[in-house]
């Protein structure tokens, strides 16, 4: 399914920002980006200021010859609402629009990211602006999205917020007898008697420092604000969005999100998007199963449907720590695809020209410093453009076809973050990598999905450390088990209701009765320490939080060896209706996931794309016009798969056979196509 049939071909291109620069350098960027086969750029991201100079005067005249210079140029236009960075002024003459941090301070003008969610000023002037520039430019047909705001995100403790979270709070609880019971606040005694008594959780309140690591007193409270301030947030952008909607019904609206970035509940944020945007920063040496996972994350929030690729960088990214690495020559053309192969129909980078000054003067562009075609950037750049552009619009709106899925869910990394105990290792996003990786490594198109999505299109689900279990969340997985399917969850989970409050009657909580077990204690073991258990015919370690488990019905699969809990189950099955669910009492090493993932596959008769081979990731694709079979080689050296049909390179033209030996250069990327007439050999996948 296609997220604008209007868009013809793979987007390319990206920010550009000619406000940075004078007026006649825009001729030359302009031809410049047409040669690199640029076909897209996201304009007016940073110019509040210059389109408000005051209270009540607006200015498009400087954004009105951009956008007639890049229509008439043919270039297609992502236009920012720029309200991502509020003007001077209005930090001078309405201060309630300014940031308090957590520890109290209030913030000056400055920096970006620097509006207060609940300030009434943000909320008049952010949705007037956007307001008006969807009025002004409603007659361009260049204009394929909106692209409100940068980057959303959260934090602010004012008391703007703080009054506002208590009204949120009104709104979730009833009545303050809700309230006190569902935070516990019987503890140290913090029963709350009028709503103004609850305060803004920071370290003015319930947070405090213990051994070098921020901590909160009330995980209830601090949990809720997380959410509250994600809420708002969220708000904020939709008072953009419904602006610009009475004005360009027909235009999608989006914004930019942040891989794993633990401000917003993103999988709250896909309802109000008309599609996934988001950019992709992979740190220097970061594996490509992380990045692959995260791309699956986002193409999961819209239940598989295609996303954008709104930023990534040509080449360095100045901002990382050692974010002057630079890309080696392929590797930004194989991350391109990567995005591709995992669901983007775009490209796009940050920045289109590289900036002159501030703080991202040394960050990546296609266009140097040096203002010429002649930097390797570019022409790699140039190159993929070219590619792109004889793919056309083949490839739009393909999907992948996942009989797996692997949950990720934003309250439940919150509340293991804000958890006090068992372990500071604890690491949510972490151990959802180490079960990813197991599919990554066997080529299985895998999902990444929330609580809300539904689970019987899957044969498979992996809920790694679901310490926290919603309400009817349950019921879905025991509905999906006895159907057949498999649920696999790990140790430090049914811990929690959606209160963060731990019911009684024993973990794993509601999930007690599907998994056959009771988890009595668990083992907290710090670095160095570790414990053991075999796993057919394989010993395994047993790190970081090892739980204590009786069985009740289930079949021990593996137990511990070491200390006074030797013997006791390191990991179990339990027969439920027609499938089974499975508990796995530890953390251990990639190849102990590698093997519980290739015996569950078997058993659900899950095959890969392609048997793996090396480094080469391999991904499928599906839509109207046939399926194309991704293969990128990460490594720095040649690669060898067997073709699984027949099919044809789109990058080289070159035809393969079924069962053919397909070299993949060092970094290097093919798609293997094959029309959909000519499928031959459907497979399972």
């Amino acid at each position: 399914m296609r997220w604008n049939e209007r868009v013809k071909q793979v987007l390319y291109g990206g920010d550009y920002n000619p406000e940075q620069w004078p007026e006649e350098i825009w001729q030359e960027d302009m031809r410049l980006l047409k040669e690199a086969h640029i076909n897209t750029l996201t304009l007016n991201v940073f110019s509040w200021a210059a389109l408000q100079p005051s209270e009540d005067v607006y200015d498009f005249t400087r954004l009105d010859r951009v956008m007639s210079l890049v229509r008439d140029h043919g270039f297609k236009v992502c236009l920012a609402t720029s309200t991502g960075a509020h003007p001077a002024w209005m930090a001078k003459r309405h201060p309630d629009i300014l940031r308090v941090d957590f520890e109290g301070r209030k913030r000056k003008f400055g920096d970006r990211h620097n509006s207060c969610p609940n300030s009434r000023t943000y909320r008049k002037y952010a949705p007037l602006l956007a307001g008006k520039l969807a009025e002004h430019y409603r007659n361009y047909d260049n204009i394929i999205c909106w692209h409100v705001s940068n980057e959303f995100s959260s934090g602010c403790w004012c008391e703007n917020c703080e009054a506002a979270f208590r009204t949120w709070l009104q709104r979730k609880y009833g009545t303050l007898d809700a309230l006190n019971e569902a935070w516990d606040t019987a503890f140290w005694s913090h029963t709350f008697y009028d709503w103004d008594e609850i305060p803004a959780p920071n370290l003015l309140s319930e947070y405090y420092v213990y051994d070098g690591r921020v901590r909160t007193s009330f995980q209830g409270i601090a949990l809720d604000y997380r959410r509250f301030m994600s809420d708002s947030v969220l708000e904020c952008y939709q008072l953009e969005k419904d602006a610009i909607r009475q004005v360009t019904p027909d235009i999608p609206v989006t914004t930019n999100m942040m891989g794993l970035y633990d401000g917003l509940d993103y999988e709250k944020w896909a309802g109000a998007v008309d599609v996934i945007a988001w950019d992709n920063y992979p740190a220097p040496g970061e594996e490509p199963a992380k990045t692959a996972m995260k791309h699956d994350q986002f193409r999961g929030l819209k239940g598989g449907k295609p996303f954008l690729l709104m930023e990534q960088t040509p080449s360095v990214t100045n901002w990382q720590p050692y974010g002057g690495a630079l890309k080696r020559p392929g590797v930004m053309r194989l991350q391109s695809y990567q995005a591709m192969a995992h669901g983007a129909d775009s490209v796009m980078f940050f920045q289109m020209r590289r900036s002159a000054g501030a703080s991202e003067k040394l960050h990546g562009a296609v266009i140097d410093h040096v203002g010429t075609d002649q930097p390797r950037v570019f022409r790699e750049v140039k190159e993929l453009g070219r590619e792109l552009d004889r793919l056309g619009e083949l490839t739009l709106g393909a999907e992948s076809p996942a009989q797996a899925a692997i949950l990720f869910d934003w309250d439940n990394r919150w509340a293991i973050e804000e958890s006090a105990g068992p372990s500071v290792r604890l690491d949510y996003t972490g151990e959802v990598l180490n079960y990813y990786r197991a599919f990554y490594e066997r080529n299985i198109p895998v999902d990444v999905i929330g609580t809300g999505t539904a689970l019987s299109k899957y044969r498979v689900v992996i809920a790694p450390m679901l310490y926290m279990i919603k309400s009817g969340f349950d019921e879905a997985v025991r509905r999906f088990v006895a159907d057949g399917g498999t649920f696999v969850t790990t140790f430090f989970s049914g811990i929690a209701d959606e209160h963060d409050r731990i019911p009684v009657g024993g973990y794993p909580g509601p999930l007690r009765d599907v998994l056959g077990i009771w988890a009595e204690e668990s083992d907290a073991l710090p670095p160095g320490k570790k414990n053991h258990f075999q796993f057919e015919g394989k010993r395994y370690p047993a790190r970081i939080l090892c739980d204590l488990v009786h069985t009740e019905g289930a079949d021990p699969v593996a137990v511990y060896e070491d200390d006074f809990y030797a013997g006791m189950p390191a990991v179990t099955v339990h027969r439920f209706g027609l499938g089974y669910a499975c508990y796995v009492a530890t953390s251990s090493k990639p190849k102990f996931y590698r093997r519980l993932i290739r015996r569950i596959c078997q058993e659900q008769d899950i095959r890969p794309v392609v048997e793996p081979a090396g480094k080469v990731e391999a991904t499928l694709r599906i839509n109207a016009n046939g399926r194309f079979l991704y293969l990128l080689n990460h490594e720095e050296r040649e690669a060898a798969v067997y073709a699984p049909q027949d099919a044809v390179d789109l990058l080289t033209g070159e035809h393969f056979t079924a069962e053919r030996l397909v070299t993949v250069p060092a970094l290097g990327v093919r798609i293997l196509f094959t029309a959909a007439g000519e499928i031959t050999e459907p497979g399972r996948n």
